[in-house]
């Protein structure tokens, strides 16, 4: 029980860290978005509840960091539709410094501004990770070669390395997957280094069906990550590409769960989040830091899914209103958020039960049973 109690505080430690980081930058955006646009801000909290310290700046903005530190928020004035609230609230309104009298343009910058921020910071800290650690590169260097594979045929080895493939120069692991899978049943002419000398060798990636298509796999995993030095505006685009790659990895994922082709236990809760960021966090300060900036990416991508409740529904509405010229009917957002409300809190649920399953609480329970 002693030895558990400090990978515990770890645990909590990082998952404060990192949620809160998260967080944070996500209402930051709208937080700085709201003042750009000219719109009060009456309160920016970091957590939900009773605050456990607050304090108020110099435009009278609330700031508090709250007991539940699941989420946070920052409260506008006058974000409330004047038909909800009472006259003495409207009365106490301060003119031109009202979020609902801002035009539908400044409404979606200031909402769309949390998921970009959170895109932002992604690209920042990826981009710092470079330009302090290098850039990763797989080289084309044969980890493991998998049983009856085509990579056995053809009489791969471990650690040998890919010099080209069907008379192209590959020098990463990736390289050798796309020409790879753009050739499945056809021979391919590969030089390999094995031991200091080349070796001519002759391989026919075999057909596998992936997404809807077929693609070519030789049945190797790669091997040797090595890190080149490279300048700021390298580092820069570094940041922005692999923010991308980060975002289009996840749509895939997302697409292959809802299609099937993926399980559903991969979709995760707070409590995968808190136990992974524990993990995370033994294997360093920088390996924490990609955590961050991976979980950045993913916050930033739901927030902009249009559901009602999250980001992205508001600027759904607001499309609605661009194009009708008025806002939606206030029975027509009721419903909406009714609805957005059911799916999240059935999303949460299920991912919940997903990490008590991945945790072992019901193999645990029944465990008692039997």
């Amino acid at each position: 029980m002693l030895t558990a109690i400090p990978d515990l505080f770890r645990t909590l430690i990082a998952f404060a860290v990192v949620l809160g980081v998260l967080v944070f930058v996500h209402e930051l955006g709208h937080y700085l978005a709201a003042r750009w646009r000219g719109v009060r801000v009456e309160t920016f909290s970091i957590g939900f509840g009773r605050a456990l310290t607050s304090w108020t700046d110099k435009h009278g903005t609330v700031w508090k960091l709250a007991w539940l530190p699941l989420g946070g928020y920052v409260k506008m004035h006058g974000q409330e539709r004047p038909e909800d609230v009472p006259d003495a609230v409207r009365r106490s309104w301060i003119p031109g410094e009202t979020f609902q009298e801002k035009s539908v343009l400044s409404r979606a910058i200031i909402v769309a501004a949390g998921p970009a921020a959170n895109f932002l910071l992604a690209m920042v800290v990826f981009a710092g990770l470079f330009l302090a650690f290098g850039k990763p590169i797989m080289r084309p260097v044969v980890g493991d070669v998998l049983p009856a594979s085509a990579a056995e045929q053809a009489g791969l080895k471990a650690h040998d390395r890919i010099v080209s493939i069907d008379g192209k120069p590959i020098t990463t692991f990736e390289a050798l997957q796309r020409v790879v899978m753009a050739n499945p049943d056809h021979m391919l002419p590969i030089t390999v280094q094995r031991d200091g000398a080349d070796l001519s060798l002759k391989i026919t990636p075999q057909a596998h069906q992936a997404g809807g298509r077929t693609i070519g796999v030789i049945g190797v995993r790669g091997g040797v990550v090595e890190y080149a030095r490279i300048n700021p505006v390298q580092a820069l685009w570094g940041g922005v590409t692999q923010t991308w790659t980060v975002t289009s990895d996840t749509l895939v994922g997302l697409k292959q769960i809802v299609t099937g082709t993926r399980g559903t236990d991969e979709l995760g809760g707070p409590l995968r989040i808190a136990q992974l960021s524990g993990q995370v966090a033994e294997l360093g300060v920088a390996s924490l830091i990609t955590f961050i900036a991976v979980l950045s990416v993913n916050l930033g991508l739901i927030n902009l899914f249009p559901i009602p409740v999250l980001d992205g529904g508001h600027l759904l509405f607001y499309l609605a209103e661009a194009i009708r010229g008025r806002p939606l009917p206030q029975r027509a957002l009721e419903y909406g958020f009714r609805a957005g409300m059911a799916l999240l809190a059935g999303l949460f649920v299920f991912s919940t039960w997903n990490d008590l399953s991945h945790l072992g609480l019901f193999r645990w329970v029944f465990g008692l049973i039997g």
